[in-house]
């Protein structure tokens, strides 16, 4: 399948991250490591305007719309970084790390410093592995 609209850039992202608050840009690099730490199938672009996470492997045609191959974007939003899940609702959450019901399915976790993205590290990490055997048992 084309990723034509999910192409790997890693140097869109660490581009936007330059340009955050030194401080601030420190938090996302974290936040995007852990991230890519988690899967090697994951890859990275900017996409809403912010730096955006998918998988890269092979999966079944699908609509588009259903955003089967988005992981999560990290909203950037004054010092805190906002996780959002487009499909948040479909990931089995047992360890509760998941914020938020929204009616269109996302979900979302929130970072606001070193400290609580190192307390979420690996339930974050844990969560998108269940992303990935969920998306990849269609295969």
């Amino acid at each position: 399948m084309a990723l034509s609209k999910h192409i790997h850039n890693p140097e869109s992202v660490t581009a936007f991250i330059q340009n955050l608050a030194p401080e601030f840009a420190l938090l996302i690099t974290a936040v995007r490591q852990t991230i890519l730490n988690a899967d090697p199938r994951i890859g990275e672009h900017i996409k809403w305007n912010a730096p955006s996470f998918f998988y890269i492997g092979a999966l079944p045609a699908f609509d588009a719309k259903t955003y089967q191959r988005d992981l999560l974007v990290i909203h950037t939003q004054k010092d805190i970084a906002l996780l959002i899940f487009p499909t948040g609702d479909r990931i089995p959450d047992s360890r509760g790390i998941l914020e938020g019901n929204y009616t269109d399915g996302r979900r979302m976790i929130t970072i606001h410093n070193m400290q609580e993205l190192q307390e979420k590290a690996k339930d974050l990490q844990a969560l998108i592995q269940l992303w990935i055997q969920e998306i990849t048992a269609k295969l």
